[in-house]
């Protein structure tokens, strides 16, 4: 390793379907390949996982009930459990996130937040607090508790943001570093039945977008750091209006579309989603501000089921994880249009997630 030309990517997978747990890869930044050059599965359906400051320690949730996290020294080839797998007081935790010097994890089955203490050494302490959601949504099979799909620091690092798909929100929290106590601040209702998956930001601040899951669209909201409000602006489609609508099934027998990952340029031109079901990756432009945002192309993911989407640093390259294909596809970014090129695939069994270091 160590030259310019190589990276890392880290990998999540679901081990009760043959996944190899959390995996490391070599990137070529030059070509955007990945090589697999080791994995553990010391932690059970480890779903996502997240990248410390420094590269040197990765976090990963085990995505089972009860559900848990834990912390690897990656510095090798090999990731290495750091400290105790600690768990986290709730059931099904699916992301993860560092803010104010705590992991906190979004966990679905429990629809609740909770912070873990970070160690000096990189490693997990105890849990400092747990937020339980309240509320359900009209989808009686999907929303009829709270389920929180995903938890991250604001571009100001003042609060926590997570995005529950059972009640249609998205909560604003404050996190205390030195106590680890999680305060709830605000809560934005979203359309009933849209099932908010992931937000991501603008390279601004002053927008987020949130796509949702029950239905093919992206909620376009503005975003007000100082006073920690999240305000819906509006949906925009994520699939061409000639794609079946969620939940439905057109004449062909096409398969219903769960959008699942959401990802915006570093530059602020361009916007990615995730489709599983449709397979493919919807690029969106948006406009100077950041406030409109439109649907341009579709293309396909490079395998199934894609449950994860990641940029590099460079922005030169797009990563989707297909979990039901078993690989992890790479795109060449077409920096006029943001519609991104199939370069390759590595095979990675059960791929849920991909960070690039």
């Amino acid at each position: 390793m160590g030259g310019s030309s190589t990276g890392r990517a880290f990998m999540g997978s679901f081990t009760s379907a043959g996944g190899l747990g959390v995996t490391v890869a070599e990137v070529d930044r030059d070509t955007g390949a990945l090589a697999v050059l080791g994995s553990s599965d010391a932690v059970t359906d480890p779903s996502f996982v997240a990248l410390g400051t420094g590269g040197g320690v990765l976090y990963a949730v085990g995505e089972s009930a009860p559900g848990s996290a834990a912390a690897f020294d990656v510095s090798g080839d090999v990731p290495a459990l750091l400290g105790a797998v600690r768990p986290v007081e709730a059931d099904g935790p699916t992301h993860l996130a560092l803010a104010a010097g705590h992991l906190v994890t979004a966990n679905y089955g429990s629809g609740s937040v909770t912070a873990l203490a970070v160690l000096a050494d990189g490693s997990l302490g105890e849990v400092s607090s747990v937020v339980r959601h309240e509320g359900s949504g009209p989808d009686s099979e999907r929303q009829e508790g709270p389920h929180a799909h995903q938890v991250l620091p604001d571009p100001s690092g003042r609060w926590v943001v997570s995005v529950d798909l059972g009640t249609d929100s998205v909560r604003v929290g404050v996190l205390d570093p030195a106590t680890g106590a999680l305060e709830p601040h605000g809560e934005t209702s979203l359309r009933p039945g849209t099932g908010p998956r992931h937000l991501a930001f603008h390279p601004s601040g002053r927008y987020a977008y949130v796509l949702n899951e029950l239905v093919t669209t992206l909620t376009v909201c503005r975003w007000d750091a100082e006073a920690g409000r999240l305000e819906a602006l509006g949906e925009v489609p994520v699939l061409p209006e000639s794609e079946p609508e969620n939940g439905t099934e057109s004449a062909d027998g096409s398969v219903r579309a769960y959008p699942s990952e959401v990802v915006v340029a570093h530059d602020g031109r361009f916007l990615w989603t995730a489709n599983r079901g449709h397979d493919s990756i919807s690029v969106l432009t948006l406009d100077e501000t950041g406030e409109r945002a439109a649907l341009v192309a579709t293309v396909g993911c490079g395998g199934r089921w894609p449950r994860d989407l990641t940029l590099d640093p460079s922005g030169q390259w797009l990563y989707a994880a297909n979990e039901r294909s078993g690989n992890v596809s790479w795109f060449a970014v077409d920096a006029g249009t943001g519609v991104p090129q199939h370069a390759g695939s590595v095979e990675v069994p059960a791929v849920s997630c991909v960070v690039l270091g």
